[in-house]
């Protein structure tokens, strides 16, 4: 039986996973595809990028990759606790980047909340955000799906592109 991830990753026990993420279909993540004879080694650089963009936003930092024909290697550090110690502003700031904000959180930005259940309200979401940016799910997840997307479209199909969401090993 699968074990959640939930209970998979224990930041206390160790803050290091390495995370392997696999295409379906006899896919070509990168380099060149015999039967096709299709050179994809641009979606290389498409996942670097992404991993890069990403490392900014989270509070978990890429310590190792590699990118082969049909899956790619990752061992990351969980900084809890540098996401446990941003401001509130900070965790806006961060999720902004690749996230847009409610109305409510920007009207909370620029001081125009009247009513405590309006700040408690933003103070929640600031809250679940602040988790997400140590989540090693939510990193894996938005990495998967934006190069799935990209790889979706160039190849004129949809459906899975990954095998499943992804696999990591506590190191």
């Amino acid at each position: 039986m699968t074990t959640a991830r939930s209970q998979q990753i224990c930041v206390e026990t160790t803050p290091y996973y390495h995370c392997v993420s696999r295409c379906v279909r006899r896919t070509f993540l990168c380099g060149e595809d015999p039967t096709t004879q299709r050179n994809y080694e641009h979606r290389r650089e498409w996942i670097k990028q992404k991993m890069y963009a990403l490392s900014q936003v989270y509070c978990i930092d890429v310590c190792a990759y590699a990118i082969m024909s049909n899956h790619y290697h990752l061992v990351v550090h969980i900084n809890r606790e540098k996401a446990l110690n941003l401001s509130n502003s900070d965790v806006i700031a961060r999720w902004k980047q690749e996230h847009k904000l409610p109305t409510l959180v920007t009207r909370w930005l620029s001081g125009q909340l009247t009513s405590q259940a309006e700040i408690d309200a933003c103070m929640t979401i600031i809250e679940s955000w602040r988790e997400r940016l140590w989540s090693l799910s939510w990193f894996m997840k938005e990495l998967n799906f934006d190069i799935a997307c990209q790889a979706n479209k160039e190849d004129d199909c949809k459906g899975h592109f990954w095998e499943n969401r992804f696999k990591s090993q506590a190191l």
